[in-house]
């Protein structure tokens, strides 16, 4: 009989705390490490959600994908458009093995959504705008499930004070995957099954300081101390509920996107380039005001940032841009002054940061799509970067866009766990682009010679 393979994926999810603080409190995920192979994953730049999971599933980087975040600009205007599946144009494993026809089952892999046609079944991810749309794949299986388990919740409002309702929500958002996830298995036909769920990413988001003792933030014996345990727990015992209903011939894959780790504060980028001289405004405007393309003053701008766990920089370039000012013979010039200066930003303190800053075409295989002009980390992602303006200091102790206390950090997880073999081994150099290969190769499907990762020897 031939393998099959389930990919568990939990986005956000922090070795730190799977490996090592949590590690006895989770038994299944302990018996994988135990009798299979693990490591900290790393992750693409930049590591976040989108496009994370697509680097995973293709084994292609952001730039030969074309996407570098959920925004993008448009083109070279300063208009923008926001990532769904109709951006993902390389194949992906589970189109790669219907070629060979297998079969697969796909839920909540971002971005799905709208959901494409698929040898097998597909469920879309969060990004989804709600259960009244068509999000399944093939139609009708939308019915069949919301027959059985009501109106699909693709995601939760996590970026309020209201806490307790976020847990309730992402509890319950959690049982009904599982539930569906659980149907699906034992219910269709598939080679290959692969998940990610939410949840996770938005406990760390909502709850992180409560339980991460080194948070600047934390406060012991608080409300929520255990959130962050309890819910880790409650997957475990999710996950050895599908380890039950597979068989010996089930690989088994623990992936994440990325890791999380606690936000010291957020960097206001767009503050700091109006410093330097590189951004004008035509107003003062007000405090944590959106910057909007109407507020600029264009003649007099270099260059601009976005927001997000990562700072994406534009430079306005003449013949480029629509009012771009940057001769073309400066373009260089200017990326290396900038890239310099970001370097040598320092904490609130004086603090020397860990900035890392990087220039697409040195890290991508390709450049397609509307890739940012300079990519920066501040602080190795302690810092986030605060998009908005309007303030009198470069430094917020909060995030610009709604409570969230967590950052996300290089190296997520990797477990894999073949109930018919004993191994027990750490791995090290493990890379995001090696999972789809390694899972062909599970499969015994041919891997494309384009892919940018190597088959994990485990």
């Amino acid at each position: 009989m031939s393998k099959k393979v389930l990919i568990i994926g939990l986005d956000c999810a922090a070795p730190q705390l799977i490996f090592e603080k949590f590690l006895d409190k989770l038994p299944n995920l302990k018996k994988m490490i135990n009798h299979g192979v693990h490591g900290k994953l790393k992750s693409c730049i930049p590591a976040i959600t989108i496009p994370a999971w697509m680097v995973m599933m293709t084994s292609r980087d952001p730039g030969t994908i074309g996407l570098y975040g959920f925004r993008h600009k448009k083109g070279y205007s300063y208009d923008v458009w926001i990532a769904s599946s109709k951006s993902i144009k390389h194949k992906t494993i589970w189109d790669i093995i219907s070629e060979k026809g297998l079969k697969s089952c796909v839920v909540g892999v971002p971005p799905s959504y709208p959901p494409k046609p698929i040898n097998g079944c597909m469920i879309s991810c969060f990004i989804t705008p709600d259960a009244t749309k068509d999000y399944t794949s093939p139609p009708e299986l939308k019915k069949e499930l919301e027959e059985q388990f009501g109106e699909y919740m693709f995601d939760v409002e996590f970026r309020t004070e209201e806490r307790d309702e976020v847990l309730e929500k992402i509890y319950q958002m959690t049982k009904q995957h599982f539930a569906v996830i659980k149907y699906l298995i034992q219910k269709k036909e598939w080679n290959l099954f692969a998940f990610v769920e939410i949840g996770l990413d938005r406990i760390h988001h909502a709850f992180w300081k409560f339980f991460d003792t080194e948070h600047p933030k934390y406060v012991p014996n608080n409300k929520y101390e255990n959130v962050g345990k309890e819910y880790y727990k409650y997957l475990d015992k999710e996950i050895g509920e599908l380890l039950d209903i597979i068989d010996d011939e089930t690989v088994v894959l623990v992936v994440s996107d990325h890791g999380a780790k606690g936000m010291k504060g957020a960097f206001c980028i767009n503050q700091w380039l109006m410093q330097e001289g590189y951004l004008k405004l035509k107003s003062e405007p007000e405090r944590g005001a959106r910057l909007e393309e109407s507020m600029i003053d264009w003649s007099k701008t270099k260059a601009w940032g976005w927001g997000g766990y990562y700072a994406r920089i534009f430079i306005n370039v003449e013949g480029r841009e629509p009012q771009g000012i940057v001769p073309p013979e400066d373009y260089e010039k200017t990326l290396e002054e900038l890239t310099e200066k970001l370097k040598q930003i320092k904490g609130p303190n004086g603090e020397k940061l860990d900035n890392k800053v990087y220039n697409p075409e040195d890290i991508y295989e390709e450049l397609n799509g509307n890739y940012p002009d300079l990519i920066v980390y501040l602080d190795d992602l302690y810092w986030r970067s605060a998009g908005t303006v309007g303030y009198d200091t470069l430094y917020l102790s909060e995030n610009d866009t709604g409570p969230d206390d967590a950052v996300h950090s290089e190296y997520g997880v990797f477990i894999l766990y073949d109930p018919t073999k004993e191994s027990g081994t750490e791995l090290e150099n493990l890379n995001i682009l090696d999972i789809a290969p390694t899972v062909l190769s599970i499969l015994d499907v041919p891997i494309p010679k384009e892919m940018l990762g190597k088959t994990i020897n485990w």
